[in-house]
């Protein structure tokens, strides 16, 4: 990204997260989803660096940072370990409070990071999601059909990683082709370097535990924290043409989990940041303002 500095940032021996850092001003968290990496931000976190200090890192799996093994439950990549990479990262950097922006698998390592970190989070907004917990209670064929991988990717290793691996490729472009509404928004340059990162073995099986956590560990965790509702300001903001936006009232089931909620649609599919950059950047600043 334009301006950004490129580094490792370690966090303990054996686990260090890649970070695209610039700007000045308070300090905002961008946090990408599946199956991007930090690259996801390049077309609005140029601007919004000319207000604020952006740190836009790419999730323990995916990008560039570390890959470590999911352990017993897949707990290495529960929302709850992602989020406290987060907010160590935010403090090694010299921030013990920011915003936060997560879209999709960031935005829910975001929900967690609000509920478990309360004192880190001024804002948060999340784009394109409900709740983990309140998609999966209200699945139906709708949501299967039109969400498959949160089913294919979550069965026991190595049954999807192998099956992947016969054409990484055609995996991730039919992926976004499923996700997106606007054709040319994941231009070619950007695509080649998500599929850079999905050719890894180790990435794809990251990514894979990402979604384990999410259908287990995870959603005991939210069952624990059923009462607790996030008390920052929160934005919710969604494509009218996803599947999100079709298949859920979003506000009311943000209204559910947290006190402080507002957002609306845009016009576009799952990649707000990619489809409208420049709708979303004015989103992010009057709320962020």
């Amino acid at each position: 990204m334009d301006g950004f500095r490129l580094r490792h940032v370690a966090l303990e021996p054996g686990l260090d997260l890649r970070v695209a850092s610039a700007g000045e001003g308070p300090p905002l968290l961008l946090i990408h989803g599946h199956p991007q990496t930090h690259i996801t931000w390049r077309k609005i976190a140029p601007r919004l660096s000319r207000r604020f200090t952006v740190i836009a890192p790419d999730l323990r799996g995916y990008g560039d940072s570390s890959k470590p093994e999911g352990g017993p439950d897949h707990v290495a990549y529960s929302k709850r370990e992602m989020a406290r990479d987060q907010v160590r990262l935010m403090a090694a950097l010299g921030f013990e409070r920011f915003a936060v922006v997560g879209h999709d698998r960031g935005g829910r390592v975001a929900h967690r990071m609000a509920l478990d970190w309360p004192q880190a989070v001024d804002k948060i907004c999340v784009m394109d999601i409900a709740p983990t917990a309140t998609m999966y209670a209200r699945t139906d064929k709708a949501f299967a059909t039109r969400y498959f991988w949160w089913f294919f990717l979550i069965q026991p290793a190595p049954l999807p990683e192998r099956l992947i691996a016969a054409d990484p490729e055609y995996f991730l472009t039919r992926h976004l082709a499923g996700q997106t509404r606007t054709p040319g928004a994941t231009e070619p340059a950007a695509f080649a370097e998500y599929l850079r990162c999905y050719l890894d073995p180790a990435s794809r099986h990251a990514i894979c535990e990402d979604y384990r956590a999410a259908a287990g560990i995870d959603l005991a965790h939210d069952a624990e924290d059923g009462d607790r509702r996030i008390t920052a300001p929160l934005l919710a903001l969604w494509g009218a043409k996803g599947v999100v936006g079709e298949l859920y009232d979003v506000l009311a089931t943000w209204r559910e989990k947290a006190e402080d909620v507002r957002g609306g649609p845009l016009e576009c599919g799952h990649l707000l940041q990619e489809e409208r950059p420049d709708e979303t950047l004015a989103a992010l600043l009057d709320f962020l303002a």
